[in-house]
């Protein structure tokens, strides 16, 4: 089994130059991007980076002797198939230091081209036990897994204790309904896959409009929810909408909300996992800056004493702050019957 790490990577995200360089400076050990195109699940208008903005990219990282992860987490279709292989190509001759994969014809294409290049497995990937990442370790040599957040502590526990190789966990951000990389609910309403074209809800599908009672929110089309004059307004996705069930209307799928890890820090460093992640490619340089901050924080706090150990009140109103719908939660990590 693979050696566990008393001093896990703090993994931040990166949708563009000036997010990157917010990560780095505020103490992110790593940071993941994309490139401009669908090769990546975040695929938003003025989001990501072009091939010479990553080259410059990992340039910053290098100098201050942080990494550069790069996403290429969808499902190439055949007729696109150039786009991703030529991405790993890039990947490859710029010098990020992980590929983070869910395909396994792209991880199949990468570890013959580039043998030395190092794969981790993508959330996207969608696997959850042992047996599933010893696969993908056996098959295309993979160094890292992103756990999806469907796993209770005592199951992130267990995996990490038989996994073969190093884990990664969410540590914050918002948080996803189903088994990433499973999601089939977007493409009912847009007609277009998230684990394909890159996006929940792509922007071409969104729209708002100003009504008597409210604004509201639509993808395609179909209205997802409706906002009170002071309400805040969040970005409209199927599975966060409101709806109308019986005589109620509210979010029947999933309320919006984000995870925060905090209060079991402890528990994550004692189990040995790798990396604690912070979701929001598609969020401001201020959000990344300030969520850095704090996650740095409580991480340091936390490997130098950690019997000591207990979330600092400044950092969890901070992290409440910039949360989905200014609330937070364990999410599946706490079933208190396991």
């Amino acid at each position: 089994m693979t050696q566990r790490h008393p001093h896990p990577e703090l993994v931040c995200p990166a949708g563009s130059m000036p997010a990157l360089r917010a990560a780095i400076d505020n103490g992110a050990d790593a940071v993941y991007i994309g490139f401009r195109d669908a090769t990546n699940a975040r695929n938003f208008p003025g989001l990501n980076f072009s091939y010479e903005e990553a080259r410059d990219a990992v340039q910053y990282a290098h100098e201050r002797q942080a990494k550069v992860l790069l996403a290429l987490n969808t499902f190439p279709q055949p007729a696109d198939w150039p786009i991703w292989t030529r991405a790993i190509d890039t990947a490859a001759s710029i010098g990020v230091d992980a590929v983070i994969l869910a395909d396994p014809g792209l991880m199949r294409y990468a570890t013959r081209q580039y043998p030395e290049l190092r794969l981790h497995l993508s959330v996207q990937g969608s696997a959850t036990n042992q047996h599933a990442i010893a696969f993908f370790k056996h098959h295309f040599n993979i160094q890292r897994v992103v756990l999806p957040r469907v796993l209770s502590v005592a199951q992130v526990e267990k995996v990490v204790e038989n996994s073969p190789v190093e884990v990664e966990v969410f540590g914050f951000g918002s948080l996803c309904v189903m088994v990433e990389g499973r999601c089939i609910l977007s493409s009912y309403v847009t007609g277009e896959s998230p684990n394909s074209c890159g996006v929940c809800s792509p922007a071409k599908a969104v729209q708002w409009q100003e009504t008597p009672s409210g604004r509201q929110s639509r993808l395609n089309g179909v209205l997802i929810d409706q906002y009170t004059k002071n309400e805040n307004a969040g970005y409209p996705t199927l599975c966060k909408g409101r709806f109308q069930v019986g005589e109620n209307t509210f979010y029947a799928i999933e309320e919006p909300t984000s995870l925060n890890i905090l209060p079991i820090l402890p528990q994550l460093l004692q189990m040995g996992v790798a990396a604690i992640k912070v979701e929001g490619r598609q969020r401001s340089p201020a959000y990344v800056a300030q969520v850095t901050r704090i996650m740095r924080a409580a991480l340091d706090h936390c490997i130098a004493s950690p019997e000591q150990y207990q979330p600092d009140s400044q950092w969890l109103k901070g992290l409440d702050h910039v949360a989905e719908g200014n609330t937070v939660t364990l999410g599946a990590y706490h079933r208190s019957w396991q």
